[in-house]
């Protein structure tokens, strides 16, 4: 087996076939693998380039919009079914990406998965749960052997950060494998109250609110219709705020951003609107927006371009719509933002 001292996770953790990697250049290559790895595809890879695995199977599939390794080389957060590669397989590949241009493949044999029932969706869960609770708690751990041998009692904040980290991968984790996926809700709430309330769960300065006065009061979960506010309003905030290299926020720039765009909006207003329309609401915002390839695959559980993102957000999103009977649509606002149309 090879040496997995570099990688954050050892890959003797991962009980399927898995492989570490590194982006080089527009490719990625292999830098370690584990014994799994190795029983199933019966050859030392190390060093060798990622792609190189991909060209083996006759079919590629992604829930993305782009070559396979090309997602490698991004950071995103994507599954990739392959088949086609003698009697092996078909596989489920989950991308993993970690820090520093590294990350990890975990091969999961869809013929050792129930006929029925399989979600990939599901599989991608897991990963979050054996990778990015990881990060945290590694943070947390480091922090608090800092605190024991300087005594500096600023670690300890990082220490809580760490553990609201940890906290809401959680609450993610948890909210996508509830069994009750249908609710019967039996309390009438606002719409408008649960937007306001959702939002001062938001931590930015940079971005602004606003929500209409005329929005209806529904039947509903108040505590699912409060979660499925934040998880837009985190995914609006995440993609439409930037960090600059001091590391202080920074509004990304939006199609208003630019001459002949509406008005004199400027990279200093970036907005989150809450509105009503005919049976339903919608959330728009006027961030950069998301392309029509990718509208049905940010649903997906575990799907995340973003380094520090667990890819979950969306996917309760959608979860809690449908838990509902409710119908979401998501498409672009009119300055090219992204906005999520729920209707009743």
């Amino acid at each position: 087996m090879s040496d997995d001292r570099h990688t954050a996770i050892p890959l003797r953790e991962f009980p399927d076939p898995a492989l570490a990697y590194t982006v080089d250049g527009d490719d990625a290559r292999v830098t370690a693998t584990n014994d799994a790895f190795e029983r199933q595809f019966e050859q030392e890879l190390v060093g060798g380039r990622v792609s190189t695995i991909f060209d083996r199977f006759n079919s590629c599939d992604t829930t993305g919009d782009r070559e396979p390794v090309s997602h490698l080389v991004r950071g995103d957060r994507i599954g990739i079914r392959l088949d086609g590669y003698g009697n092996r397989g078909p596989f489920f590949a989950r991308v993993i990406p970690s820090d520093d241009d590294t990350g990890y493949l975990v091969f999961s044999d869809l013929r050792e998965c129930p006929d029925e029932g399989y979600s990939p969706g599901i599989d991608q869960v897991s990963s979050v749960i054996s990778h990015d609770l990881r990060n945290p708690l590694d943070v947390a751990k480091a922090h608090l052997r800092a605190a024991e041998e300087t005594g500096d009692p600023e670690h300890f904040e990082s220490v809580a950060d760490a553990h609201d980290r940890m906290e809401q991968i959680i609450r993610d984790v948890l909210t996508l494998t509830r069994d009750d996926a249908v609710v019967q809700p039996t309390e009438e709430v606002a719409i408008e109250t649960a937007a306001r309330d959702a939002w001062e769960s938001i931590d930015t300065e940079q971005v602004e609110l606003t929500v209409s006065e005329s929005l209806p009061t529904i039947t509903a979960d108040s505590d699912r219709l409060q979660r499925l506010f934040e998880n837009v309003f985190r995914n609006s905030v995440e993609h439409g705020v930037s960090t600059d290299e001091t590391g202080s926020e920074q509004p990304t720039e939006s199609p208003a951003d630019h001459p002949g765009a509406r008005g004199e909006q400027t990279a200093q207003s970036t907005t989150v609107v809450v509105h009503p329309l005919e049976g339903g609401f919608y959330v728009a915002d006027d961030g950069p927006g998301i392309p029509p390839a990718k509208r049905d695959v940010v649903f997906t559980p575990g799907y995340s371009t973003q380094s520090g993102g667990t890819g979950l957000g969306l996917a309760i999103v959608d979860r809690i719509v449908e838990a509902h009977g409710w119908d979401l649509t998501l498409t672009a606002a009119d300055n090219g933002g992204a906005r999520f149309e729920i209707t009743f």
